[in-house]
């Protein structure tokens, strides 16, 4: 039995993950701001529209997340595994004080959010005594790269997230993973000015990170080769990363307060 959660659930890798867990049978609860979104979403995916369910929520306001949790655990007769998918990016750098804010939003929606997702399931999938919680975080997490100030540090803190509540819950039957995606086609990575070695395609890394979950792997660097790299990285003495990234192109600092 499939009972899916899923955030982020009308763009890129979320969206990805909906048409992934659609085709194998899943009931989805699939949460967005935007009804309209999730209905044209639902209208796309294979199977029976009656396993889909729009919930229109907003993942920082945490009493809401319990609203939608409750409504899916109804329709669903038991969430099985929650993936808190959603997540932003932006260029940020910390002398400019119009990017402080922008700093908040990112770990609003790439941090806080990801709590208030998982919070209202961890109490009821005790009871079951089974369940998996999904926190997607990304290779960008493990060394801070220049103008990513806020991305790379949330993605950081989602990492050792996931690692903390891993181990708590752990003792009680549910088991916690991380998914660190590399660089996926999807908006968030269309303004990066620089390479982006082994880019894949949304649909690609939908069937791989499913087939991780499914699998039950507590950490996960999707593609392969970008957690090879990363290790590599995170080996290097800081004299030498600080030499190879201090010519990196830096993502475009946003231009607008985040709520425009």
């Amino acid at each position: 039995m499939l009972n899916v959660f899923l955030t982020g659930a009308t763009g890129g890798i979320g969206a990805a993950l909906a048409h992934e867990f659609a085709a194998r049978g899943a009931t989805l609860g699939l949460v967005g701001r935007n009804a309209q979104k999730l209905q044209e979403l639902i209208e796309s995916l294979p199977g029976d529209p009656a396993r889909y369910h729009p919930i229109v929520a907003d993942i920082t306001d945490r009493d809401d997340m319990i609203r939608a949790a409750r409504v899916f655990e109804r329709l669903s007769g038991g969430t099985t595994i929650v993936i808190a998918c959603a997540g932003i990016s932006h260029g940020v750098k910390t002398e400019f004080y119009e990017d402080l804010e922008v700093l908040e939003n990112v770990y609003r929606i790439n941090v806080f959010a990801m709590a208030n997702t998982f919070h209202p399931f961890i109490a009821p999938m005790k009871a079951r005594g089974e369940g998996q919680l999904v926190g997607i975080g990304s290779v960008a997490g493990i060394r801070g790269l220049p103008g990513s100030e806020a991305y790379c540090a949330s993605k950081s803190a989602v990492i050792t997230y996931c690692e903390s509540l891993r181990v708590e819950l752990k003792k009680v039957g549910l088991l916690v993973q991380t998914i660190c995606p590399g660089f996926v086609r999807t908006p968030l990575v269309a303004q990066n000015p620089y390479k982006m070695p082994f880019l894949m395609e949304p649909e690609d890394f939908a069937k791989v990170c499913v087939e991780t979950i499914l699998a039950r792997k507590t950490y996960a660097v999707i593609p392969w080769q970008m957690g090879v790299l990363a290790k590599i990285l995170r080996l290097l003495p800081n004299w030498l990363f600080d030499r190879i990234l201090a010519k990196r192109k830096q993502k475009p600092r946003l231009q607008k307060k985040p709520e425009e």
